[in-house]
């Protein structure tokens, strides 16, 4: 058979015409483009016809893309690899054109490029130039593809499969538009996608060499998912005969779980075998690590069993004979966690143990031990991958998992750890979201549960202020400010509340608070708010009654009565981090700290200033809380010992409460033996060499934090790029790529933004970036804008950087946009400029 291939530039006139009949087969994903593709289709054809010429025949050619097809030089039956979305919803743009114009002879025209009409007489059926699925098949010809059709699906509300869901849900779209222009913009429109709008078609004879253009254009970034290569690949080898079934099989465990689910569910299924962190995007690593080699085996013994168990797990919907409700409030309260690391060995366990429902318990129970656990102790990504990994392998391996030494059991030193923190300042130590979760948990277990699962969203709020008035009955209660800092975060403290905070009544006296703010027409939705209604008086004695009692629900549940007072386990520093030193009053004062995970870790043994020396604000309060829960030993002269380990936001938090005043942390931690700032480690530059950001000093740390939060979610939702990242308090956030002496900085100035290429030449000289910048047209061209080149031969450090408009001073209601600029550059200037870095010479 011959291989040839062939690609040729066709206007749709062509694409829809005798010399195409496309077919997409049925180990194809259903039609997946929602609205907002619909939206950006339609907007740009309208957009593009009315900013061209006057006359048809001046506008010029508007590409749509490309197809990908296995189709015979002789025959017009072409089987669509890609680039079904397109023809799919140019088609249904069509109809929807025909269904609103009134000119009959256009109606006539429009519907022979979407079918030919049968003849009875001539005993000829009707040829449709795009036939679906055969799930889609018949809806799309009788709702979209047939005169009146249009019609019928917009009007419907009847229940309908996702791909077709899509399709009304399009149409209507298209239909809300289209019904507000003019019959002759109508025409205009039909004629310019029809004459104007082309489409590269690329087509070769054989299954064989279509899959590998496939490949390919995956691989260049068309809109294909991971799940859609690896369905092709892997139906793709069953033998023929037996094709259609697994297909079958495939789309409906993807219909049930809706496609975003599935795509997960493969995410979790790779970290079942490859139980270590991704360093490659899903295809490859599941290509590498799970297979398969018989396809007909995994679908059979891995997917679907799998997909009933995530279906089970994530509804929590376990059903069985006995256990069912504890199953199922166990998942539940997993599932409220952010982070879904839990699910890989949850998804091992439930297909191994499903119809043992006494196994299934006591499993479900120590997993949401185990993870809730890891919420409280702050655990970072890698700890908890490497976590359940061993876990998903003990359970692989049929160990016992009630033994002590399972990876399911929390030994004496994260039980302390864990009680520990929530003995402490939890307001203060927890992100909001993560303290909501805790709380509901505790909240939960004050009662049956049922009423705090129906909160999704909840509020924490402190019974005694944070910031009571001088002459307030919460003074005469509780007259020692030290000590009312000393409680005024901790869990003994704290309400839950299901709407959201009035700022206002955070001062209210006792009375009035309840009345007016804990209650609502005289109910309460949470028991840990009940609590505070109870009581007549906010003194030491009900805080230390409420925080002994609040414990003791938390210890028994989670099973802390083993913990031991022992030393916390080692940290683990980010990969490049060194150790920092600080120090003062004649040597008083000496700390040593790292960075981990995103965060600032001061030592134990390190020590701290006595007391708090500055400016009554800022991390004053911090300093104090240590003090109250016992990070911070009794002082000894002018100094206080770090009897724990203790994680700080930032290096100007910790070198804060070291120094007992205001500081820059960034600039006064130091590594011992060269004298490097936090900020040239973070720069990857050598010491000296810093240079300060316009603005660069902690009073705008929280207006950083608050940017870099946001970032991360859309730059993680984009990439693996900052995934080990936590939230920063600099004005940039840096990254490794793997190679020495080479990091990517992402920052803010005043009034800029920019994504930098930071080069560092540890023998002076700028030979590497020199050799990049002999690229320079190459790598701007692929980027799509320009660059700028620094080299600095002097500072032995060069840089490639893009600049974009917005930094921290402009609005906050601008920085969406700003992010969504800075995520973009960063992807693509790491797409271009990785593969080359790798190929210099080491």
């Amino acid at each position: 058979m011959t291989h040839t291939l062939s690609a040729k530039e066709q206007p749709l006139a062509k694409i829809f015409s005798d010399e195409y009949m496309f077919s997409i087969p049925a180990y194809q994903r259903p039609y997946s483009w929602g609205r907002d593709q619909a939206q950006e289709l339609l907007d740009d054809l309208l957009g593009y016809m009315r900013d061209a010429g006057k006359t048809l025949g001046e506008i010029p050619p508007y590409f749509l893309g490309s197809l990908v097809l296995i189709k015979g030089e002789s025959s017009p039956a072409a089987q669509v690899v890609d680039g079904q979305q397109r023809l799919t919803t140019l088609t249904l743009l069509l109809a929807c054109i025909r269904s609103v114009v009134k000119d009959e002879n256009v109606r006539r025209g429009i519907t022979r490029r979407i079918y030919d009409q049968g003849d009875i007489v001539s005993a000829t059926d009707n040829h449709y130039r795009l036939t679906l699925r055969e799930r889609d098949m018949q809806f799309f010809r009788e709702r979209v593809q047939h005169e009146g059709g249009i019609e019928k699906l917009v009007s419907g509300d009847e229940s309908l499969p996702d791909s077709q869901a899509r399709l009304r849900e399009n149409a209507r779209y298209f239909m809300s538009v289209l019904t507000n222009l003019d019959a002759p913009l109508l025409v205009r429109l039909v004629q310019f996608i029809v004459t104007r709008c082309y489409l590269v078609a690329v087509a070769t004879p054989d299954l064989d060499s279509a899959y590998r253009i496939f490949g390919v254009m995956n691989s260049r970034g068309l809109d294909l998912s991971a799940t859609d290569i690896l369905k092709a690949e892997i139906i793709g080898a069953v033998p023929e005969a037996a094709r259609s079934g697994y297909t079958e099989k495939w789309e409906g465990l993807e219909s049930d779980l809706g496609r975003d689910s599935f795509g997960e569910l493969f995410s979790h299924i790779r970290m079942v075998y490859r139980k270590a962190k991704p360093q490659g995007t899903l295809l490859k690593e599941f290509r590498e690590h799970v297979g398969p080699s018989d396809p007909r085996l995994f679908v059979d013994k891995v997917l679907s069993p799998m997909a009933q168990a995530y279906r089970e797990i994530s509804d929590a919907d376990h059903a069985s004979t006995r256990h069912a409700e504890a199953i199922n409030d166990s998942l539940r309260w997993l599932n409220r966690l952010e982070f879904k690391d839990w699910m890989p060995p949850a998804l091992a366990y439930f297909t191994r143990h499903s119809s043992n429902p006494d196994a299934l318990l006591s499993f479900v129970a120590g997993l949401e031990r185990l993870a809730y656990s890891m919420l409280v102790r702050k655990a970072g990504v890698n700890e908890r991958i490497e976590r359940f990994s061993r876990l998903t392998a003990a359970v692989e391996a049929g160990d016992d998992l009630e033994a002590a030494g399972s990876p399911l059991q929390l030994p004496p030193a994260e039980q302390h750890e864990m009680f520990s923190m929530l003995e402490g300042p939890l307001y203060r130590t927890h992100s909001a979201r993560a303290l909501g979760l805790i709380l509901l948990r505790i909240d939960a277990l004050a009662s049956d549960g049922s009423m705090t699962m129906q909160h999704q969203q909840v509020t924490v709020e402190h019974v005694l202020p944070q910031q009571p008035r001088p002459d307030s009955v919460w003074v005469k209660w509780m007259p020692s400010e030290q000590e009312r800092q000393g409680w005024v975060h901790r869990l003994g403290n704290l309400a839950l509340l299901n709407r959201k905070k009035n700022s206002a009544a955070s001062n209210y006296d006792f009375d009035r608070k309840k009345q007016a703010y804990f209650s609502k027409g005289g109910a309460c939705a949470f028991p840990l708010t009940t609590q505070v209604l109870k009581e007549t008086q906010w003194d030491a004695n009900v805080l230390h009654g409420r925080q002994a009692a609040l414990l003791k629900l938390a210890e028994d549940h989670w099973q802390l009565a083993g913990r031991a007072r022992v030393a916390a386990p080692a940290v683990k520093p980010d990969a490049d981090s060194p150790v920092f030193v600080l120090g003062g009053l004649n040597q008083q004062i000496r700390a040593t700290g790292q960075q981990v995970d995103g965060q600032f870790v001061v030592f134990a043994g390190s020590r701290a200033r006595a007391d708090w020396v500055g400016v009554d604000v800022g991390y004053r309060v911090l300093h104090q809380d240590l003090i109250e829960n016992g990070s911070l030993a009794p002082a000894v002269g002018e100094s206080r010992e770090f009897l724990r380990d203790t994680w700080f936001s930032s290096p100007s938090a910790a070198a804060a409460v070291v120094w007992g005043r205001s500081a820059n942390g960034r600039l006064s931690w130091r590594e011992e033996d060269t004298g490097r700032s936090y900020a040239e480690w973070e720069e990857g530059v050598p010491a000296g060499e810093h240079e300060p950001e316009e603005g660069d000093d902690d009073a705008r740390e929280e207006v950083y934090r608050r940017f870099w939060d946001q970032f991360l979610v859309k730059a993680n939702a984009r990439g693996t790029l900052f995934q080990r990242r936590n939230r920063s308090s600099n004005p940039w956030l840096g990254v490794g790529i793997g190679r020495s002496g080479f990091r990517f900085n992402v920052a803010m100035t005043r009034a800029e933004a920019r994504v930098s290429c930071l080069i560092h030449h540890e023998d002076g000289g700028t030979a590497l970036f020199d050799l990049l910048h002999d690229q320079r047209a190459e790598i701007e061209e692929a980027l799509g804008a320009p660059l700028e080149w620094l080299g600095q031969a002097d500072r032995k450090r060069s840089k490639i950087r893009a600049l974009t408009d917005g930094g921290w001073s402009v609005d906050e209601s601008e920085w969406p946009l700003i992010q969504d600029r800075l995520v973009d550059l960063a992807y693509r200037m790491t797409d271009v400029l990785v593969p080359r870095i790798e190929k210099l010479p080491k």
